[in-house]
């Protein structure tokens, strides 16, 4: 028995959790028990939006493509914003501070960040991208923002309606 994860071989050669398939009990005309149809649809709809996330695994794609793992790929994202204390960048990784520093190390020991000593506080040290590290960080951006292939099926009605109604769930329609 598998705890109802269901497990997927990805292109990187490890095994990643799928969305998890926990049946619920059933109820009236298939419907989990207590739920009623506009419940079930939006129960619905949320899987079909999990599954269009999951299966489509830029985590894989941009470790492979860099070939760092995705906890050194955030931290070059984060970097890419602006040089971060070690102390800064485990709060924003949300991780300790030695993790941060091994991550910090495997990213300097390629090249992609330079470590220095805050001109301020001699104790406390900055992680900044290196040039090279500047293009990783671009590159994994390029990755993880680009839109799944089947939303270019969408017409510009759809797309916008989309748009809209995701403004609505994330509350970006308040402004």
């Amino acid at each position: 028995m598998d705890g109802g994860i269901r497990m997927k071989a990805t292109t990187t050669e490890s095994v990643e959790p799928a969305v998890p398939t926990v049946p619920a009990p059933a109820g009236p005309q298939g419907a989990p028990a207590g739920v009623d149809g506009r419940d079930e649809q939006m129960r619905r709809t949320w899987d079909r939006l999990r599954t269009l996330v999951y299966d489509d695994n830029r985590r894989g794609e941009v470790s492979a493509n860099l070939g760092l793992s995705f906890v050194k790929v955030k931290a070059l994202r984060r970097l890419l914003v602006r040089p971060m204390s070690m102390r800064e960048l485990a709060r924003e990784l949300v991780t300790d501070k030695p993790y941060v520093t091994q991550i910090v190390d495997a990213l300097a020991e390629r090249g992609l960040v330079v470590r220095t000593v805050d001109e301020h506080d001699r104790r406390c040290r900055i992680a900044t991208l290196t040039e090279a590290g500047r293009a990783a960080a671009a590159q994994s951006e390029e990755i993880l923002t680009r839109p799944p292939a089947g939303m270019s099926r969408l017409s510009e009605r759809d797309l916008a309606e989309l748009a809209r109604i995701l403004d609505t769930l994330t509350g970006a329609d308040a402004d």
